[in-house]
């Protein structure tokens, strides 16, 4: 697995040991049905879902809020270590083709390491600049992931 530090300047840490197991966490995370119900923080939803899970291979959904709001999420998968590691890329499409720049693109490192009989679950979110964290941080990204996690908790629970 590649090794990857943080940069306080630059990067978005979500660091928590919860009470699920690796492998619900990653099926959660690697197959549509089950991405779909927790991806985004509620009143948003998913209401589609790919995922071709390959270094290179597409991750793509498209959320939708409360009045119809549709923000589409596209990008690479960069790394996949099973029921290890996940990481991914908005700055690229599948093929590792770049894509347009964007004011938030980030480089997302899910990582799952078993601890006891739970999971200490690492989110590292990577930007190429304060200002792009900075962006993040308003948006309150650390608070839906945050919901986020505690969907998926949920969701693996009732799965598991």
């Amino acid at each position: 697995m590649i090794s990857v530090k943080t940069d306080p300047n630059l990067d978005i840490v979500l660091d928590r040991v919860v009470d699920v197991s690796p492998e619900l966490l990653w099926k959660a995370w690697t197959e549509p049905k089950h991405l779909m119900p927790w991806f985004c923080p509620a009143p948003w939803k998913v209401t589609a879902c790919e995922i071709d899970l390959q270094p290179g291979g597409t991750f793509k959904t498209m959320m939708e809020g409360p009045a119809g709001e549709k923000q589409p999420v596209e990008g690479c998968y960069l790394e996949i270590v099973p029921y290890q590691r996940l990481s991914w890329t908005d700055s690229m499409t599948g093929g590792f083709r770049p894509k347009a720049p964007s004011s938030l693109a980030f480089t997302a490192i899910i990582s799952f390491d078993k601890k006891g009989p739970g999971t200490r679950y690492l989110v590292q979110a990577l930007h190429a600049s304060a200002e792009m964290k900075s962006g993040h941080e308003k948006m309150g990204f650390l608070d839906g992931w945050g919901k986020a996690l505690d969907q998926l908790v949920a969701y693996c629970k009732q799965m598991g």
